[in-house]
């Protein structure tokens, strides 16, 4: 235990935590992702930014989303209002950018308990945006956020994917 102490000491003075996550007490390491992830997550919260203003929401990049002993760090999302918090406690809207080994799918129940809206998840092999309405208590698949008003057609079609114009 002290030697697990120890390596999250050193991960957060090294700044290597930021994407660490809490799941229920137990702590999950997320390393710094591919730099592709980035350019998606960044150009996922510019095309999604009008929208977002117009629906009188405000943009976030990765945060915490629960309190201090159960949190995720979503890649990005939009909230009604300014949270002032280290800890968000919900989303309107929560972004995830699939990364090889990540646990996205695995977080959709927690965003479920959580009271997020809808999830909003980047599949880079597949260069396309799926939408997941969570307002039923299940992820639903739907083919537009009503939340923020775009198709995923659209949101897809509005992302320069890396590796699509090498």
């Amino acid at each position: 235990m002290a030697e697990l102490e120890q390596l999250i000491a050193h991960r957060r003075a090294l700044g290597l935590d930021g994407f660490d996550e809490v799941w229920e007490g137990e702590y999950h390491v997320a390393p710094h992702a591919h730099s592709d992830h980035g350019i998606i997550s960044r150009a996922l919260g510019v095309a999604l930014d009008p929208f977002a203003q117009r629906a009188g929401l405000l943009g976030l990049d990765a945060f915490n989303l629960g309190d201090p002993r159960d949190y995720r760090v979503p890649d990005g999302g939009f909230v009604r209002g300014r949270p002032g918090t280290l800890y968000v406690p919900t989303a309107a809207v929560v972004v995830e950018v699939v990364s090889p080994d990540d646990e996205t799918f695995a977080k959709l129940p927690f965003y479920v308990a959580h009271g997020v809206e809808e999830v909003l998840v980047a599949l880079p092999e597949q260069q396309q945006v799926r939408c997941f309405d969570l307002t039923s208590g299940d992820p639903v698949l739907t083919v537009a956020s009503a939340v923020l008003g775009i198709t995923m057609q659209e949101l897809t079609a509005a992302i320069a994917w890396p590796g699509s114009n090498d």
